[in-house]
């Protein structure tokens, strides 16, 4: 099945698995691609590479050569808005091909890696990613597998849905509330608005409004009433989140007769936020700490809702498992667990 062959009788036939290249902290590569046909110039080139045998392959019948295998296991598991390459040194990368949500089978992803000889490994699901982004990587260990254990893997991923998607960002509307009698009398600048429309900006949404008002339940509600009534898709409000007793938008959300679907988050930073809904209309009450966090309940949910997903109580229970976050000097969310567990 494997044929080892000295170097110098190589010329003329063809590799059958890529040859990588190392200089030893600056890069690796590949030297010499699967199915390349070796020359008297590759002879030198490949001693220089420690490569004193080739390998040939000869597989017999049942059994599949990692690259092919690669791709067989790529196309399986790529679901809407993906794309991959050639396989380089036996390995495939998905990338996303627009800006969205990522989402990964998690069952799936684990009875997949059961399959012997099978590897896939994936970023954390529920996470924004951009055009281009590599989401996830394939192989196998070994140099082949046997066609069963493809099979095997074909057949299931044809049974659930896809082990990884993305999920578009739609372009909301978004009618923006700032709250705070201080802000409102302009004794300091708004410094919240625009954080908060460049936070959607970037993901697609238009903040088409913005209301300043003055800490009163009356006038927060009837801001809100009246952008709901106009079309807004989401009505996003900020400022008054806390339990002082000059905050009064939670208690405002509540004047409207919105159903709230939970006022408190088990994330750091992130924990006084409010999601409510009026009429279909999600109504979010974002704490302060949206302002100066990179990072904070709203990349986790809010997201999840551009993307057209409802979020439900439980699911902002569960961020609680990996909720806090680590505080890094350099923030490399959404490179992170944050939110992720």
């Amino acid at each position: 099945m494997l044929e080892i062959v000295p170097v110098e009788e190589a010329v003329g036939k063809i590799l059958s698995h890529d040859i990588t290249r190392i200089v030893p902290g600056e890069l690796k590569e590949r030297a010499y691609k699967k199915g390349h046909m070796i020359t008297d110039e590759d002879v030198p080139k490949l001693k220089q590479l420690g490569k004193d045998h080739i390998y040939i392959l000869n597989l017999a019948e049942g059994l599949v050569h990692e690259n092919l295998a690669a791709e067989r296991i790529a196309r399986a598991i790529c679901g809407p808005f993906l794309g991959y390459g050639e396989p380089n040194q036996g390995k495939i990368e998905l990338t996303s091909e627009l800006n969205g949500l990522l989402k990964i089978n998690i069952p799936l992803l684990q009875k997949l890696n059961e399959i012997p000889d099978v590897t896939i490994a994936t970023r954390l699901t529920n996470q924004p990613v951009g055009v281009g982004s590599t989401v996830a990587g394939t192989r196998i260990i070994p140099l082949f597998t046997q066609e069963e254990n493809l099979l095997r893997l074909e057949s299931l991923c044809s049974k659930h849905p896809p082990l990884i998607s993305i999920k578009p960002f739609q372009p909301w509307r978004i009618g923006l509330i700032t709250t705070g009698t201080e802000v409102f009398y302009g004794r300091i600048p708004d410094g919240f608005g625009p954080i908060v429309k460049s936070k959607f900006e970037a993901m697609g949404s238009e903040v088409y409004r913005q209301d300043i008002v003055p800490d009163e339940i009356q006038v927060i509600a009837a801001a809100i009433n009246e952008q709901v009534s106009e079309g807004a898709q989401m009505v996003v409000l900020t400022g008054g989140m806390s339990v002082d007793p000059d905050d009064l938008t939670p208690a405002a959300i509540r004047a409207t007769g919105a159903r709230v679907i939970t006022y408190g988050a088990p994330t750091y930073p992130g924990a006084m936020f409010m999601m409510a809904e009026l009429d279909g209309t999600p109504i979010i009450g974002l704490p302060g700490c949206t302002m100066y966090h990179k990072a904070t309940i709203f990349e986790l949910v809010v997201t999840r809702l551009l993307a057209g997903e409802t979020v439900t109580r439980s699911d902002i229970v569960a961020l609680g498992h990996g909720g806090i976050c680590a505080g890094c000097q350099v923030c490399h969310y959404p490179n992170c667990g944050f939110g992720k567990g």
